[in-house]
């Protein structure tokens, strides 16, 4: 068994988002996976982007977005909707609701996420 207390999360921010990396190879002895719960200020937004070497699948906890995916399409993403998205996917999001979106990804194999922030707490 393995516990990580709330002070072992760390978080990353960039104006409008806040990634906590609940767990991660950083705070945990598992190199499978990470687990990050992240947060969208409505009018915010995380650009379209890929990872070549993991996959994600995101589960929306609260609020209603956008999925900016390839090609320029678009797709609603709200709270208790489930995505994939497999190596090298495109994929991004936008909150264009009038409340904090919030969502937990799933990233495996893992990945640290700090390169990706302006702030790291």
């Amino acid at each position: 068994m393995e516990f990580i207390g709330k002070d072992e999360i760390v978080e990353f921010s960039n104006p409008g988002v806040t990634s906590r990396q609940l767990l991660s190879p950083n705070n945990s002895s598992s190199s499978r996976v990470t687990i990050t719960e992240v947060h969208v200020e409505p009018g915010s937004s995380q650009p379209r982007h890929t990872h070549t070497s993991s996959e994600q699948i995101w589960y929306a906890l609260t609020g209603v977005s956008t999925l900016l995916l390839a090609d320029d399409t678009e797709r609603r993403f709200e709270t208790g909707d489930v995505v994939r998205f497999e190596d090298g996917d495109v994929h991004g999001l936008r909150n264009d609701g009038d409340t904090t979106f919030v969502y937990l990804s799933v990233t495996a194999p893992p990945i640290d996420f700090g390169y990706a922030y302006t702030e790291r707490r």
